[in-house]
């Protein structure tokens, strides 16, 4: 386990970099002349932490004893409330009905369609698995 924890770590710290530095590269396409360092350092450590704690959280999916109904809901409420406590110290959030309700529903949207995406991945690796053992 603390070999795939590293391995995660280090996927997830990566992952919150690019993201970062992607985000800024759209910033500056889009006609941004120049950036305040301290926005900048604060935003990329949030986005690294992010990653991070994404990533290390998947590892709750690898707790086979687990159904993954408690699985998934253990890890949702693990990464929403890092997310939402990040984001809403670090300014991501505005401190409004309005703002909080995007957030959550943009966050929903995202975590649901990756969710998907992983189950329908690894439900057709096991039938692959389980079709090439049967033939």
């Amino acid at each position: 386990m603390g070999k795939k924890l590293i391995f995660q770590s280090f996927v997830g710290i990566c992952f919150g970099a690019l993201i970062a530095v992607l985000m800024y590269t759209g910033f500056y396409a889009a006609g941004a002349e120049s950036f305040d360092a301290a926005l900048f350092m604060k935003n990329s450590a949030a986005s690294i932490f992010c990653g991070w704690f994404f990533s290390v959280g998947a590892l709750i999916f690898t707790f086979e004893h687990w159904t993954l109904m408690k699985r998934t809901i253990v890890h949702f409420f693990i990464v929403t409330s890092l997310y939402f406590i990040l984001g809403i110290g670090i300014g991501w959030f505005p401190l409004t009905f309005a703002g909080l309700l995007f957030g959550v529903l943009l966050f929903l949207t995202v975590y649901v369609l990756i969710w998907t995406g992983c189950y329908l991945y690894f439900y057709f690796q096991a039938k692959k698995l389980n079709d090439s053992l049967n033939a």
